[in-house]
């Protein structure tokens, strides 16, 4: 696997120092959720776009908030729940405090803390908590990425070497497809995988990047979806792009690979028109 250069003006100690608070504060702010998890002490509302938010959302990106404000004051913030904060030192952190929120309240622990760091365009960090199971992932660009279990130490993490008719296909919420008209993208991929689940959400990122899945597709996404798995799945030795091929966490779309079944799926997703004309 070749090594991304990073921008102009951005070391590799400022990923550093990052990541080791999107460690730590990830962390933090994962395990808060399971305050509510399985738990009745919440209420479940409904946002603009009708999709769930609860208090577990909103605490947690608070937390995430608090922890980079007083290490990284100058550094933007992006969040799914509270918006944007301002920032003038060139790094965007985004961060989906519950990704997968339907599953959260459904009682399924599949869901994520996420944290996502950006500079020049490009997603140099990330990391996904996936607190109901204590196992994560992280990354930073030249650094490799990294599986972690409760208390063992992290190991690589690293991308399969299967092909897709021996392999595993996961995705998220099914109906995705038929809002953007792509359900014939998903029974192609369907018929052409060895295994279809909807283990998705950031689930299906962290199977992709530890070699459990060959390929994660999101036919509609935002960017707090996307910025936290772009450098893991790189690093792990795969590729995180858009249904064209473009590695970008700004298109709307995801799909990632393990490198040797891009070529195959792209050949079906590539024909599809690009969901930036439908909103998530």
């Amino acid at each position: 696997m070749m090594t991304a250069a990073l921008p102009p003006g951005v070391s590799a100690q400022d990923l550093a120092l990052r990541l080791e608070l999107a460690l730590t504060a990830g962390k933090e702010a994962g395990r808060q959720t399971l305050r509510y998890f399985q738990q009745d002490n919440y209420s479940v509302q409904r946002k603009a776009d009708e999709s769930p938010v609860t208090i577990a959302d909103r605490s947690t990106e608070e937390l995430l908030r608090s922890h980079i404000a007083a290490t990284f004051p100058t550094d933007a913030i992006i969040g799914e729940e509270l918006g944007r904060s301002a920032g003038t030192s060139g790094f965007t952190w985004i961060l989906d405090p519950i990704d997968g929120t339907k599953s959260f309240i459904s009682g399924v622990p599949l869901y994520g803390t996420m944290v996502g760091i950006e500079h020049s365009g490009r997603s140099l960090v990330g990391f996904v908590y996936m607190p109901g199971l204590d196992e994560g992932v992280y990354a930073s660009t030249g650094s490799g990425a990294w599986h972690f279990r409760g208390n063992q130490p992290p190991q690589p993490a690293r991308v399969s070497q299967r092909r897709l008719n021996e392999g595993l296909f996961v995705t998220s919420q099914l109906d995705s497809y038929a809002k953007r008209g792509a359900m014939d993208v998903f029974h192609r991929l369907e018929k052409a995988a060895y295994v279809t689940r909807t283990w998705g959400d950031c689930y299906g990122y962290l199977l992709v990047a530890t070699g459990r899945a060959e390929l994660m597709v999101d036919p509609i996404l935002n960017v707090w979806d996307a910025a936290a798995v772009q450098p893991i799945v790189e690093e792990a030795g795969g590729t995180f792009t858009d249904w064209q091929g473009n590695p970008t966490i700004h298109a709307g779309e995801a799909l990632a690979t393990n490198g040797l079944v891009l070529a195959e799926v792209l050949g079906i997703t590539k024909k599809c028109e690009p969901s930036s004309s439908f909103t998530p």
